[in-house]
């Protein structure tokens, strides 16, 4: 005997679910109405409440993020002086700036550009993505501060300044001139914010650009 298989019917709506839905509607309509810039940041500001720190990922990977932050992250860069036909390619210091490389290279092309990625390789050091020898580069990070850890091999932060010191000899290794780092948000509330960085290899330092998409303070 063939066991008769059944579902469950579904329940009409109840008043206190439609009222729900109907604020979501609402919230949508009120989200759309932003500007892409505020949008950015009323997703920003949800995932970061309370936190200390996060990868950003629920944003980044979130269909109303993804489509608008590689044009914002352009705009800020053209803003600090750095346009698209400034720089050949963009590389992720960190597993949580990868989508940023690829929103970027999209919303270069939506645009007419032609805009690189990579990602920095730990494991052989090096980077993944097209070469970028005599290649103007901006590294990436989707929250770079006091409180998060950049992949290095000593896991220090930018309190001790150094934490980009492997990611600068490598990408220099490949014959890339770093212009600048760019972050969705930043830590370092200086009027003409900079990180200093040492290459491991000579000895040798220098003095980066650091371009913030939002600080810190504007978030929480």
């Amino acid at each position: 005997m063939t066991e008769e298989k059944t579902f469950r019917k579904t329940k009409p709506v109840a008043e206190s679910t439609a009222v729900t839905a109907g604020d979501t509607v609402n919230a949508a309509v009120d989200f759309a109405m932003l500007e892409p810039r505020d949008q950015l940041k009323s997703l920003l500001q949800a995932e970061m409440a309370d936190k200390p720190f996060s990868e950003l990922s629920s944003v980044l990977f979130d269909h109303r993020g993804a489509s608008i932050v590689g044009h914002i992250l352009l705009d800020t860069l053209e803003e600090a002086g750095y346009s698209v036909d400034d720089f050949d390619a963009v590389g992720a210091l960190t597993a949580a700036a990868v989508p940023l490389v690829s929103a970027m290279i999209q919303a270069a092309a939506s645009r007419g550009e032609n805009l690189n990625g990579f990602v920095m390789d730990f494991v052989y050091p090096s980077i993944k993505g097209p070469s970028i020898a005599g290649k103007r580069v901006v590294l990436l990070d989707s929250w770079l501060s006091e409180k998060s850890y950049v992949q290095t091999s000593s896991l220090v932060t930018l309190r001790n300044g150094n934490e980009l010191s492997l990611d600068f000899s490598v990408v220099k290794n490949e014959g890339a001139e770093v212009l600048a780092v760019a972050s969705l948000v930043g830590g370092v509330d200086m009027a003409d914010p900079s990180i200093k960085v040492v290459n491991p290899v000579d000895g040798s330092e220098a003095e980066l650009p650091f371009v913030e998409v939002f600080k810190e303070s504007e978030l929480h």
